[in-house]
């Protein structure tokens, strides 16, 4: 029976084999071109990911072998050397990246996968290859859809990745969200997913929080699993919303891409 630590490694391996399918074609051209990621070129998304591909597998290796994990100094230093490559670098630098950290992973073996404990440097302790994984993928999977979306505007996150990655979502609402948008005016609403389904209420007001699903919601807002992801993150403009995402009540569709700011 897989674990959600088995299942991650799987949904990484699969977006990085579908990503890597089309990176592997584009040229100079191509990497130019606006990504789905605001300001950021298809390369830059390339470089981001690359980037953070290197320094997870430096974090990843540090736990495994219970080496000190890397210092403040670490991530800049990679950060500044993937800047400064040019964008036929970026692809080929995150093509083998990315798959240096994914076999990484499924290196692991199943007792490692249960037990091991990383320090990501960013959270207040150390996580399990799950949690570490899950992050890995939620960054990962919307940016796979920022490169694929500037060469298909009816690019979906992959469907592997969806379930394993809405279970993150209230977390992160602090970071991707803009609630000065609704301050002044609360409201909560009840949010219907399907593919998978999933029920729950959305409270917009000082700041944005899931809640349980209120029984007098002021609106409703009904939409595909993947389609919320992409709207938690800021990646559901009215040109990539797909049919079946409606908003109705207090809080328009509009109202909300404005509270969720997206990464």
């Amino acid at each position: 029976m897989s674990t959600p630590a088995d299942q991650i490694i799987t949904a990484l391996r699969a977006g990085h084999e579908e990503l890597a399918a089309l990176v592997r074609d584009l040229k100079e051209d191509d990497l130019l071109r606006p990504s789905g990621a605001s300001e950021w070129q298809v390369s830059q998304v390339l470089s981001h990911l690359g980037s953070g591909a290197e320094i997870g597998l430096a974090t990843l290796e540090a736990a495994r072998t219970g080496a000190p994990a890397p210092d403040a100094d670490f991530n800049p230093g990679v950060w500044a050397r993937w800047d400064a490559m040019a964008p036929a670098e970026h692809a080929a630098g995150f093509l083998a990246a990315n798959e240096r950290l994914v076999e990484a992973y499924e290196s692991l073996d199943a007792e490692t996968r249960a037990s091991l404990q990383i320090d990501l440097g960013f959270l207040p302790a150390p996580v399990d290859v799950a949690t570490a994984g899950r992050l890995r993928l939620n960054e990962f999977a919307l940016h796979q859809w920022d490169v694929e979306v500037a060469f298909n505007p009816f690019a979906a996150v992959t469907p592997e990745a969806v379930p394993l990655l809405l279970d993150l979502v209230g977390g992160m609402l602090g970071w991707v969200s803009r609630p000065q948008e609704r301050a002044d005016r609360q409201a909560t609403v009840l949010v219907r997913l399907h593919a998978p389904e999933r029920t729950f209420g959305l409270r917009l007001g000082e700041k944005v929080e899931l809640v349980d699903a209120p029984e007098q919601p002021d609106g409703e807002l009904v939409a595909p699993a993947e389609a919320w992801l992409r709207l938690a993150f800021g990646r559901l403009g009215p040109a990539h919303t797909p049919e079946g995402v409606r908003a109705t009540g207090a809080v328009s569709l509009d109202e909300l891409r404005r509270v969720f700011a997206g990464f």
